[in-house]
């Protein structure tokens, strides 16, 4: 309680008070269930990907190498549910350092997702476990030597995945994710490119930094 209104009751003051009072209950309701239920999370990581397959013509035989990824996440997360953006980048996705026939490929991600985490309460302390699952867009660009083979594709894509964050600070922590991305390209025309339908699935294993913004 302030010094103001310790002081004995004026007239004056009471209007200024119901003011201040309603004010505070205010500021409380609405901070309350916004502090409760979103959070916003800005997740920049690195990581591998790995144990991929693939229909496309792969001159390296690659595809299912170990290879780095890089990328940007943004979370809104409630007490429970959440949403997540992903967005990953695989640069030399099928290329290998021992055919060469491939001169540069990447594979680029970017999904829309649902995320189911650990309630936050049961978790303030501690890492909290999450599960993940969207759809999105999956860019696939290979350049060969006087372009033979060459393909430049974007197919629909889902992932599914869990991970889980910890905070070291208020605003800093670390978070470890694991995520499978598979095309989704059955009814897709052929292009002359690929073996069969235009497919591509692999998994991605990657640490970030977690921001609380």
């Amino acid at each position: 309680m302030t010094a103001e209104a310790r002081e004995p009751e004026r007239p004056r003051n009471r209007g200024r008070r119901a003011a201040v009072t309603l004010a505070a209950l205010t500021a409380v309701l609405l901070y309350r269930p916004v502090s409760a239920a979103a959070e916003w999370q800005l997740k920049p990581f690195l990581g591998v990907t790995f144990g991929g397959n693939t229909t496309f013509v792969d001159p390296d035989h690659a595809a299912g190498d170990a290879n780095v990824a890089l990328g940007l996440g943004a979370a809104l997360l409630g007490d429970v549910v959440g949403v997540d953006a992903d967005l990953g980048y695989a640069p030399g996705f099928f290329q290998s350092g021992e055919e060469h026939l491939v001169v540069r490929s990447r594979v680029t991600t970017l999904t829309g997702n649902v995320v189911i985490a650990l309630p936050r309460r049961l978790t303030q302390y501690t890492l909290r476990p999450y599960f993940v699952g969207g759809a999105g867009l999956m860019r696939v660009r290979i350049d060969t030597f006087a372009d033979v083979l060459k393909v430049s594709s974007s197919l629909l894509a889902t992932d599914v995945g869990a991970g889980v964050t910890g905070f070291l600070t208020d605003r800093i922590g670390l978070n470890w994710d694991l995520r499978r991305f598979a095309s989704r390209s059955k009814n897709a025309p052929l292009t002359g490119i690929s073996i069969g339908p235009e497919d591509l699935s692999f998994w991605r294993a990657s640490m970030a930094l977690a921001i609380r913004l």
